[in-house]
């Protein structure tokens, strides 16, 4: 009985004309728009397991109607420009108030908090729709129809760090001088431009008492399909309730509502999931530093401390491993990777570029891999034994291929060695000089090229270890006297060893599911130290794994590491 209907609706639609052939093209056009790349007129024919001459008539007919395009060069089939026509139609009839009704609600009653959406209207954000909380203790001033300033609303610096920069300076230009509603407003355009980068990295907005005193709310940008704000949703309260931990736990929500708006109206959604934690943490694994940083990453042992950084904070750590006491410096960017510097102190990969770094914080840029207001930054960056900084980049809204690998001379002097890369992160050096390897998260791979230390050029990329889903992404990852690359799997809640044929080794089980980077130091530099990140995990997940954020020590049974090279610079 339960294959009977299906049987009666293949019939049913084979005795209406032209039907099965309706259901044939749609078939086709689904196996061409599913393709990682163009197919031949052969394969198509396969997979569908239609005869050559029917193929042949349906695919004329799809072209005919501009579905797809032939392209004889190659003779491949690709999705055609009427569904572009069709796709500006849909979105020139979204209606974005009901597709957001139902994620207002259900924010609304996850958080117990307001739950808004809002839309730039001129140089203003207007709140077009609004759910209340059942319990709400506190009634809010703004209500649906009311406005305020992009600057200083969560809902506005939404939508701002997604505007091209040339748009969003002409908006603020018109809106200066930045006025202050609330006692914490960011009324300086530098540190406002700082603050939506900070924005575009983590994928949503926070106010701290920025659009009225008392009040905080979190922010997430619902986007078209060329990516630009069509408005935001939001989560708005009192700050009592919500505290900065609290936002930055709700801000994984809010992002979840916003794609899944979009996705209503055919934009795909991109998956927040985590794999499901192991069994067991493995043997050897201890806490060696307890924090909630967000996003830590580029873990240095330098000067028998670990030095690392949490991007979204912006903050660089400095700990002591033994005691686990752990100094905070506050810097103004986004920072992501460290190293050593010959002429003393630190040198650090922050968001305007390669800068000086001490006690004190940031100093003056040794040199700028990026240009002024391109929305990209730097990620992972490692010296090589000749001195120079090698460091990856990649977009902000991390836009497929626009990263890049850079090496930094010590006169600053930049190069791009590398470019097309997606999500440029760990960078590492064998031990005899004559390989660098380099993940690439977008494409979940580490690859590796070949290596001449004295010319510093690379050559001959190709894949070293590839990650199927489920298995975790490739970080930050660092490589031991021996040649092993270690790497952090971000959402694989586990660093893995790999010999330099690219073989698994070993595999060590971690607390948190977003290990985020790993580097050798302690006594002998024989303990693995693995930071993590708590960034877009929700309040559940958080719940299962509270020690994310933490940084980690690993006894990693005998292998050790190398001393990090110094910058010559």
């Amino acid at each position: 009985m339960a294959r009977s209907r299906p049987m009666e609706a293949e019939e049913d639609a084979a005795s209406v004309p032209g039907t099965q052939a309706l259901t044939r093209g749609i078939a086709l056009l689904g196996l061409v728009a599913d393709a990682p790349a163009p197919l031949r007129f052969a394969e198509i024919a396969d997979r569908a397991g239609l005869a050559r001459p029917t193929a042949h008539r349906i695919l004329a007919a799809l072209v005919e109607a501009r579905l797809l395009r032939h392209e004889p060069a190659t003779q491949t089939y690709a999705l055609g420009a009427r569904f572009l026509e069709m796709a500006h139609r849909v979105w020139d009839g979204f209606d974005l108030r009901a597709t957001a009704a139902p994620e207002l609600e259900r924010l609304a009653r996850l958080a117990g908090e307001t739950a808004r959406l809002a839309v730039l209207d001129g140089d203003g954000v207007l709140y077009v729709d609004q759910r209340d909380a059942e319990q709400e203790a506190v009634r809010l001033v703004n209500r649906v129809g009311a406005r305020a300033l992009p600057h200083a609303s969560a809902c506005g610096k939404a939508m701002l760090a997604q505007l091209p920069a040339a748009e969003r300076r002409l908006l603020l230009d018109r809106l200066m001088p930045l006025a202050a509603p609330g006692p914490r407003s960011i009324t300086e355009l530098p540190a406002l431009e700082r603050e939506l980068a900070l924005v575009a990295a983590r994928g949503y907005a926070l106010s701290l008492e920025e659009a009225a005193a008392g009040v905080n709310a979190v922010a997430a940008a619902v986007l078209d399909r060329r990516a630009r704000p069509l408005g935001t949703i939001c989560l708005v309260g009192p700050a009592f309730r919500l505290g900065e931990a609290r936002l930055h736990a709700l801000g994984r929500e809010v992002m979840e509502a916003a794609r899944r708006i979009s996705g209503n109206a055919a934009q795909s959604a991109m998956t927040l999931t985590v794999a499901p934690r192991p069994a067991s943490v493995s043997d050897g694994v201890t806490l060696a530093v307890r924090a909630e940083a967000l996003l830590g990453e580029g873990p240095l042992w330098h000067e028998g401390r670990l030095h690392w950084v949490d991007i979204l904070a912006p903050a660089v750590h400095v700990s002591d491993t033994v005691t686990g006491t752990d100094a905070v410096i506050p810097v103004e960017e986004l920072v992501a990777a460290l190293a050593p510097r010959r002429g003393g102190g630190l040198v650090a990969a922050a968001r305007s570029g390669l800068r000086l770094l001490d006690g004190a914080g940031l100093g003056r840029v040794l040199a700028a891999p990026i240009a002024e207001g391109a929305s990209l930054r730097l990620n992972d960056g490692k010296c090589d034994r000749a001195g120079r900084f090698w460091v990856g980049s990649l977009a902000l809204d991390s836009t497929p291929d626009a990263g890049a690998l850079h090496r930094i001379d010590a006169e600053g002097q930049v190069r791009v060695m590398q470019a097309g890369l997606h999500v440029a992160n760990g960078i590492g050096f064998s031990p005899d000089d004559a390989r660098l390897y380099l993940a690439d998260s977008g494409r979940r791979r580490i690859d590796v090229f070949d290596f001449d230390l004295a010319a510093g050029t690379v050559a001959n990329r190709r894949p070293f270890v590839a990650f199927a889903e489920g298995e975790g992404v490739p970080d930050g990852l660092t490589v031991d006297a021996e040649g092993g690359v270690w790497v952090a799997l971000w959402d694989g809640w586990r660093v893995a060893r790999y010999r330099p044929d690219g073989t698994l080794d070993r595999a060590v089980n971690l607390p948190v599911p977003r290990p985020t980077s790993c580097a050798f130091g302690g006594r002998d530099l024989a303990t693995l130290f693995v930071t993590s990140a708590r960034v877009r995990l929700s309040a559940a997940e958080l719940a299962e794994a509270p020690l994310s954020g933490s940084v980690f020590a690993i006894d990693t049974g005998g292998a050790r590491g190398l001393p990090e090279p110094c910058f010559n610079g």
